[in-house]
């Protein structure tokens, strides 16, 4: 089995940034929540999002994500 097959891409080399898969993915669920008739709170999805999108923005700084 060569290196190739077992080691992930470095991050560097990774056409799609985590953090810009994260933000299309948050964009989606917000849109389903938003459809789906049940309570959502918008607002605190958002500042979690944010949260977290800054976390992954400083690990992929680093090299790390």
């Amino acid at each position: 089995m060569s290196l190739d097959t077992e080691l992930a891409p470095h991050p560097a080399q990774r056409q799609t940034a985590i953090s810009e898969e994260f933000v299309a993915y948050c964009t989606a669920e917000i849109e389903r929540q938003r459809n789906s008739g049940e309570e959502f709170d918008e607002t605190l999805y958002r500042e979690a999002m944010e949260m977290a999108l800054s976390r992954l923005r400083q690990l992929e700084e680093e090299g790390l994500a």
